[in-house]
């Protein structure tokens, strides 16, 4: 392992635990400080990271984990929808381990983190809210989609891959300013 892998490690692992006290702002730091090691690669440069997907993949596993501590509080439909998204992402990611190709991550998405946030604000922002078959079937069903959007631009067209996170906020940056 070198010191870059330790390091973003440590920043994602910690990143993880604020959910376990704050389920939905830890919720959005946990995403937030997942997306960093793409900024962290592209300053740091302290041994690099081998195989970048695998290593990922594993450290979601931390918040996820977090993730799910706090889901399993949860009573009714919304904690086995839940349990069953967390469950279908983890046999994704053991069958992508396996074979290393990142269309597996297209069949499995990670709908769990996704279906996490959203019943985490509605917990926060509308805890006496009561969720009939229907508004559960619609929400999951919104989520796939937006996950799957997200998986195909991450996955599927691999379209982030072409750009250094570091490089692509520089340049919106400049754009932006650019109209000043």
């Amino acid at each position: 392992m070198t010191l870059e892998q330790l390091i973003i490690g440590l920043i994602r692992i910690g990143g993880s635990l604020p959910v376990l006290r704050w389920a939905f702002a830890g919720a959005l730091i946990a995403i937030v400080v997942d997306f960093s090691d793409l900024f962290l690669m592209g300053w740091l440069h302290l041994g690099g990271i081998g195989n970048y997907q695998a290593f990922d993949k594993l450290l979601d596993l931390v918040y996820m984990a977090t993730f799910l501590i706090v889901a399993l509080r949860w009573q009714g439909p919304v904690r086995t929808i839940a349990v069953a998204l967390f469950v279908y992402r983890i046999i994704g990611v053991a069958v992508f381990e396996v074979v290393e190709s990142r269309p597996v991550l297209l069949a499995f998405p990670n709908v769990f983190e996704f279906w996490f946030v959203g019943i985490s604000a509605q917990k926060h922002w509308w805890p006496g809210f009561q969720f009939t078959r229907s508004s559960l079937i619609k929400l999951l069903l919104a989520i796939v989609v937006l996950k799957m959007g997200q998986e195909w631009v991450l996955h599927g067209g691999q379209y982030l891959d072409r750009w250094v996170a570091t490089e692509l906020a520089a340049d919106f940056w400049h754009w932006l300013t650019g109209w000043f």
